[in-house]
């Protein structure tokens, strides 16, 4: 006899997450379809005489939360292929912030349009997180045209580097800018003796959010 079942999942952030919920309740014998949204957070199940608790346990296995239960199972930091696949995710993401950023401060520079600023007003405020804004810009179109190189769609390739490399991204176009105004000490522009740095922190900040988020749910940017 065929049963349908609902059940509401924490921890899903894009159709990278769905797509692997489905595929492993999908793996499971007596389950013949799930459909699962990331948006809504609920996966709905049809299947034969499968246990409620036996497609719970599945979701928690690979990481993700159940009505509030999450995996007892321990976290692995040492695992090196997941750092080196998450470095490889955070090299293209720094690349992408890189050119808005970098470019915007360039700009600044060469134009002086932002000399004589008072640092803290309005106007400086303005001026100082557009570079910010920049920044995230680029590094969502590459990562945007990395997975529509893979063979996503559009559609998908967007929602995926809106929905697990956003984070990764805001927390580096911060980390690089702070380098940047230390370094200026508040002028806004380009220093070109703080691009190595900025390079190296704006890297090592989201590296361990990376690697987290690989290697508790598998998924990654691209």
């Amino acid at each position: 006899m065929t049963d349908s079942i609902t059940i509401s999942i924490q921890g899903m952030t894009c159709d990278g997450c769905s797509s692997r919920i489905k595929e492993s309740l999908e793996f499971l014998d007596g389950v013949s379809d799930a459909n699962v949204s990331h948006e809504s957070g609920i996966a709905i199940i049809t299947h034969s005489g499968v246990e409620k608790e036996v497609m719970i346990n599945e979701i928690l296995k690979i990481g993700y939360s159940v009505d509030g239960k999450i995996s007892n199972s321990n976290f692995d930091w040492s695992n090196m292929a997941t750092w080196k696949q998450s470095a490889n995710n955070t090299k293209w993401c720094l690349i992408g912030c890189s050119i808005g950023e970098f470019g915007t401060l360039a700009y600044y520079s060469y134009s002086g349009i932002t000399e004589g600023l008072t640092i803290g007003s309005k106007i400086w405020i303005m001026f100082a997180i557009l570079p910010l804004i920049n920044g995230l810009s680029t590094s969502v179109i590459l990562e945007t045209l990395l997975l529509m190189k893979g063979q996503m769609d559009f559609r998908n390739a967007i929602s995926t580097a809106f929905g697990m490399s956003f984070i990764s991204m805001l927390f580096m176009e911060i980390s690089m800018e702070i380098t940047d105004l230390l370094f200026t000490k508040g002028e806004l522009g380009l220093n070109y003796f703080a691009i190595p740095l900025m390079l190296i922190v704006g890297f090592l900040t989201p590296w361990p959010y990376n690697y987290w988020r690989l290697e508790k749910y598998g998924v990654s940017c691209h």
